[in-house]
């Protein structure tokens, strides 16, 4: 990404800076939470887990909202955390293709990730199914069978132009690389994963600024208040 593209993350904070007077408050703190984790992540060119887990959090900051369902979820245990999570950002995807009229998260898709994609999409280690088959799990079994037909529907999703579907899909794989990550599942710098997380990072690096971007274009849309508010002493 070249320093005068509109997505490069200085560009989009200027123009954060230009319209934050006019940011409800839950839009201010998602959006300036966002781009100062997107503006970390820029700085570590070379350690993609770091690069990855900054872009992650700022892809968190960016659509996690709805406070009181959220402490209800923390409090009530009604359904395991990933439904939750999952939930929460398949009902983000859709808000954001309902408002992206020019189809610019299509064309990022189609036309600057896709082999990455199918990469991802092929690799039995960033499938959920997966790893609760080698644990003995509930959910884990046919996973062979559960694999084939998740990559099937993203084909069909993106043949068909149905975006929420493929990054419902994508981002599954990417919440288990998440998940390896964050919770000591994998080693620093290791070789074993270096190309899903690699291309992990490069597709969050390229769809975080897309997505404020259209938030900040929308800023009366309705945008929950994100989990964790300021809050003055």
């Amino acid at each position: 990404m070249t320093a005068d593209d509109p997505l490069h993350p200085l560009i989009l904070k200027h123009k954060q800076r230009a319209l934050r007077d006019g940011f409800a408050l839950p839009l201010t703190l998602r959006v300036h939470r966002a781009l100062s984790w997107l503006l970390r992540a820029h700085r570590e060119e070379e350690d993609f887990d770091t690069r990855f887990i900054m872009l992650w959090i700022g892809f968190n900051a960016a659509y996690a909202g709805n406070l009181e369902r959220a402490l209800d979820d923390q409090g009530g245990g009604r359904r395991p955390e990933a439904a939750n999570e999952r939930e929460r950002f398949d009902g983000f995807f859709r808000d954001l293709v309902r408002l992206d009229t020019d189809g610019r998260i299509y064309k990022a898709l189609w036309t600057r990730f896709p082999q990455e994609i199918r990469i991802l999409l092929d690799n039995r280690f960033v499938f959920a199914p997966f790893w609760k088959h080698h644990a003995r799990s509930p959910g884990g079994a046919g996973w062979e069978i559960t694999f084939e037909a998740a990559k099937r529907a993203a084909n069909s999703a993106l043949a068909a132009g149905n975006t929420p579907v493929v990054l419902s899909i994508l981002f599954d794989r990417l919440y288990v690389l998440r998940n390896q990550l964050l919770h000591g599942g994998a080693t620093w710098n290791s070789a074993a994963n270096r190309a899903q997380v690699r291309d992990g990072a490069a597709i969050l690096d390229h769809l975080l600024p897309l997505f404020v971007d259209l938030m900040m274009d929308n800023p009366d849309e309705h945008w929950a208040m994100p989990m964790y508010p300021v809050i003055e002493e």
